[in-house]
């Protein structure tokens, strides 16, 4: 009887926010400490009412979402709770498998550090840019 390979599994939600806490964690801690109170959650897709909000019709489009008053808007009067990072977990993967020439880990890294730039007020426009002038 010859043995196969186990098939590989998705990760889990559980795990991929694991690979979000890390990339958290490589941040700098003065930048990670400007971010202020921000939740990181990893769910498998967004919901419907924001893929209707942005006017997306597959739930595969969108692979995170800063939701909270970002940076250049808030005020002392703002409530204190706390700004959000959803990574959504499918939409990453196929992203990922798609791609072959990444990491999940980076892959996962560069989506929470994109959401975070909503965080600070740039645009999509804006960070592209930035990416840009990186390479």
């Amino acid at each position: 009887m010859t043995q196969t390979a186990a098939p590989e599994l998705a990760p889990s939600q559980e795990e991929m926010l694991t690979l979000a806490e890390q990339a958290w964690e490589a941040l700098p801690e003065a930048f990670r400490r400007m971010c202020g109170n921000v939740v990181i959650q990893v769910v498998d897709f967004a919901d419907e009412e924001t893929l209707a909000h942005f006017g997306m019709e597959s739930a595969y489009e969108l692979s995170g979402l800063y939701h909270g008053v970002d940076l250049t808007q808030k005020s002392s009067v703002d409530p204190g709770g706390p700004d959000y990072v959803f990574l959504y977990r499918l939409p990453i993967l196929l992203e990922w498998c798609e791609r072959g020439d990444v990491t999940l880990k980076d892959l996962v890294s560069h989506v929470l550090v994109h959401e975070i730039g909503h965080h600070f007020g740039l645009s999509d426009d804006d960070m592209h840019a930035i990416e840009d002038a990186a390479d």
